[in-house]
């Protein structure tokens, strides 16, 4: 007789939302939660402040030379007496004008572009190349063109900062909306829905994720291209008031500008992640 062996293989049940709730009701106090934990209030200041802390206590100590990094008290002084002088306010309102409609300008086409080849595989044939060249071309790189195209006036500007958000919005829109459970296209239809009633209840919230991700990138990208715009053959905004610092030799008035557009880049994106909570509360995810 020969001996058979059996292995027993574990079933996993499956496990509704009663039951994870029931269990998050049963889990011991004392004990933590897998996973990153509970969110810390204002968490995305933490990191700047230690930071910030760490410059100071460099210059404070004698270890930071002040014609290489000014210290952070006299960057504070100096911003303040500019902004008092009438000189960084103009600058930092031209700097977010120019901000918001590349913003604005390149978030629109790069949805519009997303819808066509996300929707259509003719579509995809026929935008997703050009997008995937111009996402390998910076936009350092085209601004010769563009100054010849467009001169050196604000049209250049912009146009250099959509192209900069174009990218990331169409990128994680697009594959935000090829992520759509086929599932809910089969119940439209079923449903017969018209084209219109299945992008507004389908496509546009199941996209969404993706879309707020492509966000993040895309604010972050369009304060690196005004950088760049900026300082070239600009007449006003902080990029050209660092500009006129450096051949004057103002560490302190350079440093104002990189604290700005590092302030204007952390508030922007600490926005969209506020967005990205109050929009997405159906997710139960690690974030929440």
């Amino acid at each position: 007789m020969t001996a058979v062996k059996t292995e027993a293989k574990a079933v996993v049940p499956p496990v509704d939302d009663e039951e994870l709730a029931a269990g998050r009701a049963s889990r011991p106090r004392g004990k933590r939660r897998l996973g990153p934990g509970k969110p810390i209030p204002l968490a995305f200041l933490i990191g700047p402040l230690l930071l910030l802390g760490v410059w100071a206590w460099g210059s404070a100590a004698g270890w930071i030379d002040d014609r290489v990094l000014t210290a952070p008290w006299t960057v504070v002084t100096t911003a303040w007496e500019r902004w008092e002088s009438g000189k960084l306010g103009p600058d930092l309102l031209v700097s977010t004008q120019r901000f918001a409609l590349g913003l604005l300008f390149g978030v629109l086409a790069g949805l519009v572009l997303a819808l066509v080849s996300g929707l259509s595989r003719w579509g995809e044939a026929i935008v997703d190349g050009p997008v995937q060249i111009k996402r390998s071309i910076p936009n350092l790189a085209l601004l010769p063109l563009l100054l010849l195209w467009f001169g050196i006036d604000e049209r250049m500007k912009i146009i250099t900062i959509a192209l900069g958000v174009l990218i990331p919005i169409y990128i994680h829109t697009h594959n935000g909306l090829r992520s759509i459970d086929g599932r809910y296209a089969e119940l439209a239809e079923t449903l017969r829905l018209k084209p219109a009633a299945f992008i507004g209840r389908v496509v546009l919230p199941g996209a969404l994720p993706g879309f707020l991700l492509g966000m993040r990138f895309a604010v972050t990208s369009a304060w690196l291209s005004l950088v760049v715009v900026e300082q070239v053959n600009a007449t006003s905004g902080i990029g050209y008031m660092m500009l006129l610092a450096g051949t004057y030799g103002q560490t302190d008035v350079i440093i104002v500008g990189l604290v700005l557009y590092a302030l204007l880049g952390l508030a922007s994106d600490a926005i969209v992640r506020l967005i990205q909570r109050r929009a997405l509360t159906w997710r139960r995810t690690l974030e929440d």
